[in-house]
């Protein structure tokens, strides 16, 4: 052995953090605490300690509770819905007659701001690629008719509401723009440039997304197992819809699903429990520059194809 190495450094002993004076090399799968077996509940994979598990015993008795408060005031996704009908109505108005239920021509729609890679309006060219990237936010408060408009309200009041009381506002009106944006950015990226979108489907899409994946993070109980099976099916039967009915923007619709659940499995965080914010704010802003070099990408691959336009 040669004398002048150096020693490795001495095994860190952990100590069970409710019984100091116990060693232990076990650690909570919720909170990364390193606890002792008299503090071991066995949970679906590992152990937990038990303020972990009183946690989720208050978290499955939460959603009975808030069940008597739902609808009570303004919630956010009240004011997103009041936001939708109000912009129909101006859209309405801008049809003229007839536009009430059949919603604005496509013309109309591009000009109030509907997602278009390219598109001829006046005798001039607009949309994203043109310099316009405000599109991807303001199509999401467009729709192409009544019915349009009535399935969406529907499909977000019934679970938005839900979403935002289980998630918290600021973690909800994050999801859903982040990937109402995301939906809007896969609808630009993938769809012939002149084929203009609008709909707050994707965004819902998102929200759907991310519930599923929420309830999937805790589906060691019987209450968010049931929820995420509920979930699964409501996504499904809307993934039918999206692929059986010709003209709706399935892109959309997956790039707002797919981004909800990344989001929805972040909506806690990861680790312990100081650094879950940060994790779920980084995730999102994530996911809104991945949306942006996307973006800038597809803007540079129009303009290469209309050389005469961009020349």
């Amino acid at each position: 052995m040669d004398p002048t190495a150096i020693p490795p450094p001495p095994p860190v002993i952990e100590r069970c953090y409710r019984h100091p004076d116990v060693e232990t090399g076990v650690h909570c799968t919720r909170c990364g605490r390193p606890i002792c077996t008299d503090c071991m509940y066995p949970a679906a994979v590992g152990h937990q300690c038990p303020e972990c598990v009183k946690e989720a015993k208050q978290e499955f008795h939460r959603p009975a509770q808030q069940v008597g408060t739902m609808g009570r005031g303004w919630s956010l996704t009240n004011l997103i819905l009041l936001s939708l009908v109000g912009v129909y109505v101006l859209e309405a108005a801008a049809a003229g007659a007839g536009g009430l239920v059949g919603g604005p021509t496509t013309p109309t729609l591009v000009r109030l701001g509907a997602s278009v890679g390219l598109f001829p309006l006046r005798a001039e060219w607009v949309g994203i690629s043109t310099g316009e990237p405000w599109r991807l936010l303001t199509a999401m408060f467009l729709h192409a008719g009544l019915i349009h408009l009535a399935f969406n309200c529907y499909a977000l009041f019934i679970v938005g509401n839900v979403v935002e009381q289980e998630l918290g506002r600021w973690r909800f009106v994050a999801l859903y723009f982040v990937t109402g944006f995301c939906a809007s950015v896969a609808g630009y990226a993938l769809a012939p440039p002149g084929v203009p979108s609008v709909g707050a489907s994707g965004a819902i899409f998102g929200v759907f997304g991310a519930f599923f994946a929420y309830n999937y993070s805790r589906r060691h109980l019987a209450f968010y197992a049931a929820r995420m099976r509920q979930m699964g099916i409501l996504i499904v039967i809307n993934l039918v819809l999206t692929f059986s009915i010709p003209g709706i923007d399935w892109r959309a619709h997956i790039g707002g699903l797919t981004t909800g659940v990344i989001g929805g499995l972040a909506a806690e965080g990861f680790g312990r429990r100081d650094s879950r914010v940060p994790a779920f704010v980084g995730t999102m802003v994530a996911l809104v520059l991945i949306g942006v070099a996307v973006t800038v990408w597809r803007t540079g691959d129009i303009r290469s194809q209309f050389p005469q336009l961009f020349g």
